[in-house]
């Protein structure tokens, strides 16, 4: 395992490498301007020479591979450089947002996985019937709905029908304290949200993986023999039908992400998403490298801890094969 887990440590190095370089590459062809950007409504009547002076102090006008390696070595002694459009070094901009975003997508994913598996459980148990039907259907309809769509019918349903959550944000208006049973009643609706866009993936593969566990030897044994069929279930059925769960957990970070940006913006939540936005749209070349080397490594952890527990789950898997 730790041979696995260090060969997939130093693969991600060139990874990262190559995404940050690729960042500064698409934001040096973009055709947005960092300097009008950072400059505002001031740059429309400022100076060609005022306008210079500020590109040479942004240091946007480099060329492209001094920029990156500049971005680069500073990224490695710990200084990711100041965010232009926010107005603050890039480390506390992703600080104070990025414990939210997490608390958001952790929320949402053990929700996801645990609701998906028993509704797929379910739906295996038989397969065919109502619920199976039912079960299947309401889960294609979900693949196809997009998250943002989701959540803006949540926020019509949920606050302004019925009233029964916030429409959004972290706190109630007017408070200046977030409280953590205002965190906890504001997080309810993104959570949810977050969790149905990704919980038809679990649904179907849990139900598949369980489903032809089912017709397999050893649990027609396993019933041959007497056993309850909630043992048969639980024990050997689910057991083997998870296996292919695992791997989906990884592959299911980068929809994760996607899906959190775009909920966030809809419930105004205080996570990474409107950062993103602004360093997309301004051009923010630190900011924007900085983003994408966390999306990237949190895609390359969540393979690798796929990996690590099917091998955990199924002992026929070598870690060092």
């Amino acid at each position: 395992m730790a041979r696995m887990t260090g060969r997939r440590v130093l693969l991600a190095v060139p990874v990262l490498l190559a995404v940050t370089l690729g960042v500064f590459a698409i934001a040096a062809a973009s055709p947005f301007d960092p300097v009008r950007a950072y400059a505002g409504t001031a740059g429309l009547t400022a100076s060609q020479e005022n306008l210079d002076q500020l590109r040479h102090n942004l240091g946007v006008d480099q060329p492209l591979l001094a920029r990156w390696w500049h971005w680069l070595t500073g990224a490695l002694t710990g200084d990711l450089g100041d965010s232009a459009t926010l107005r603050a070094p890039v480390s506390q901009v992703i600080g104070e947002r990025i414990g939210w975003s997490a608390l958001l997508c952790a929320l949402a994913f053990v929700i996801a996985i645990a609701v998906g598996t028993l509704l797929g459980v379910l739906a295996a148990r038989r397969r065919g019937g109502l619920l199976d039907r039912a079960v299947t259907s309401v889960a294609y309809a979900l693949e196809a709905a997009p998250p943002f769509w989701l959540g803006l019918l949540a926020v019509w349903l949920f606050a302004l029908k019925l009233g029964v959550l916030p429409a959004g944000g972290l706190t109630d208006t007017g408070s200046e304290v977030a409280t953590a049973g205002q965190i906890a009643r504001h997080v309810v609706l993104p959570a949810l949200v977050l969790a149905v866009s990704q919980l038809p993936w679990f649904v179907l593969y849990v139900r598949q993986g369980v489903g032809d566990a089912l017709a397999e030897d050893p649990v027609r044994g396993a019933r041959a023999r007497g056993l309850r069929e909630r043992t048969v279930l639980l024990q050997h059925a689910l057991r083997s039908g998870l296996l292919p769960v695992l791997t989906l957990i990884g592959s299911r970070v980068p929809e994760l992400i996607t899906g959190a940006l775009l909920v966030e913006t809809v419930f105004s939540w205080p996570g990474i998403a409107a950062a993103t936005v602004e360093a997309a749209t301004s051009v923010d070349f630190p900011l924007l490298a900085a983003l994408t080397v966390l999306a990237t490594a949190a895609v390359l952890a969540g393979n690798l801890l796929s990996d690590l527990l099917y091998g955990l789950a199924d002992p026929r898997v070598a870690f060092d094969g």
